[in-house]
């Protein structure tokens, strides 16, 4: 697992852009996290993503667009990825080690932001797994509490385990200095899982739809006055719950064009 010579960078090649490994927490046999440096110079909206890797065995750039999991104004960054035992990068990335250094380009970008909102009253984050990356950023930002009076966080997964980076970030939430007196009362958090038995089950958009969600945290049914909405997953994912929110009347904003919900496009998922 920890075979540094598979991490090029640890060869002595010098990489381009280059940032230091502070922290690395393997979560299941397939989901890591990681935090890096942040450039001095690196400058971003809590939910943007920014394209970073490793040098292949021939010293070329292998890079892929992947969500800041830590807020705007963390000290440093953090990634949330998963382990593709043949991918390119991941194969490479989820054996690097404290120390160690990777890619990263300091150009942010992304959709996932407050800005391509509408103002409302509360605000719904839909993920599949490691698609919680820039909602563990949102979830860490004051402005998300300062414009909502709820948060919901809906994340799915197949096994209980893979829910567990997200269930420890919830939980670390109520006791954070900056941001736990804001939180309190607001965020609201329904994890589910499609395979394995949980109190909570079913995929988002059946929840959704069946008005489960709703029932099981005492709320009223999602409505375009009201609710905002970001969606993060596969491409599939992504368009079975757009066709959800369309359903309730919600309309796709974007960065020049602020609507009801936002899309990730962006999404590092199989094959990486």
């Amino acid at each position: 697992m920890n075979d540094v010579s598979q991490t090029p960078a640890a060869a002595g090649k010098i990489l381009p852009d280059a940032q230091t490994v502070t922290f690395v927490k393997h979560w299941t046999d397939t989901l890591f996290s990681f935090r890096v440096t942040r450039p001095r110079s690196l400058r971003f909206r809590s939910g943007e993503f920014v394209m970073i890797g490793l040098l292949d065995d021939n010293g070329k750039p292998i890079q892929r667009a992947y969500s800041i999991a830590s807020p705007a104004w963390d000290e440093e960054l953090e990634f949330y990825s998963i382990k593709v035992q043949d991918g390119p990068l991941t194969s490479r990335l989820q054996h690097i080690q404290v120390g160690e250094q990777i890619i990263l380009r300091p150009k942010p970008v992304g959709t996932l932001v407050h800005d391509a909102l509408l103002p409302g009253k509360r605000i719904w984050f839909l993920a599949t797994g490691t698609g919680i990356a820039p909602f563990a950023s949102l979830m860490r930002e004051p402005e998300t509490y300062e414009k909502y009076d709820q948060v919901i966080m809906m994340h799915t997964c197949r096994q209980v385990g893979e829910l567990e980076y997200g269930r420890q970030l919830v939980e670390s939430l109520k006791d954070d200095p900056l941001i736990g007196e804001m939180v309190e009362g607001k965020l609201l958090y329904y994890p589910t899982t499609t395979r394995e038995d949980f109190h909570h089950m079913g995929r988002i958009t059946d929840n959704l739809s069946s008005g489960k969600v709703f029932t099981d945290l005492g709320l009223d049914p999602m409505c375009a006055e009201n609710d905002r909405a970001m969606v993060c997953g596969s491409l599939a994912f992504n368009k079975d719950v757009m066709a959800v929110l369309e359903s309730f009347g919600l309309r796709e904003g974007a960065n020049s064009e602020p609507r009801e919900y936002v899309v990730e496009k962006a999404f590092v998922g199989d094959g990486v």
